[in-house]
C-alpha cells in the first residue's frame, strides 16, 4: 500500500510541482528580496484564489485532487515525512499562512527599514 501511495505521489512531481515549489519558497523568502507592496499584491492574489475559487489553481495542474483536505504544503510534507492534521495545515494555509507573511514583510521592511536585496 505505502508503494502505490509512493507512485501516486510521484506522478504529480512534474514540471508544473516544481514550478509550484518554486513560486511557494518564493513567498516564504520574498520578504528578503522584493519590495513589500510587490510582495502584498502577490499575497493579496494567493488569497484572492483561494476566496474565489475555493482552492490554488496551480494544484490542477500537477494533479492533486482538493479532497480529504489535500493541500500543497500537504504534499511537501508527506515528501519529506512531516507528520501534520490535514484539515488543521489546509486552514492555516488558507487563511493565516499569508496573511502573516505579509505582515511579516511589512515589518521587516517597513518598521525595521530592512531593504529587500533585489527589487
Amino acid at each position: 500500500m505505502k508503494q502505490e501511495e509512493n507512485t501516486k505521489i510521484n506522478s504529480s512531481l512534474n514540471t508544473a510541482f516544481w514550478f509550484h515549489l518554486l513560486i511557494t519558497l518564493l513567498a516564504w523568502i520574498g520578504p528578503f528580496l522584493f519590495s513589500w507592496y510587490l510582495m502584498i499584491t502577490a499575497y493579496g492574489i494567493v488569497m484572492l484564489q483561494f476566496q474565489i475559487f475555493g482552492r490554488c489553481l496551480l494544484n490542477k495542474s500537477h494533479d492533486l485532487k482538493d479532497q480529504d483536505d489535500a493541500t500543497f504544503y500537504s504534499v511537501v510534507f508527506d515528501l519529506i515525512g512531516i507528520p501534520y492534521d490535514a484539515a488543521r495545515l489546509k486552514y492555516w494555509v488558507r487563511n493565516w499562512f499569508y496573511p502573516l507573511l505579509a505582515l511579516f514583510t511589512i515589518l521587516l521592511q517597513l518598521v525595521l527599514n530592512i531593504e529587500p536585496l533585489l527589487f
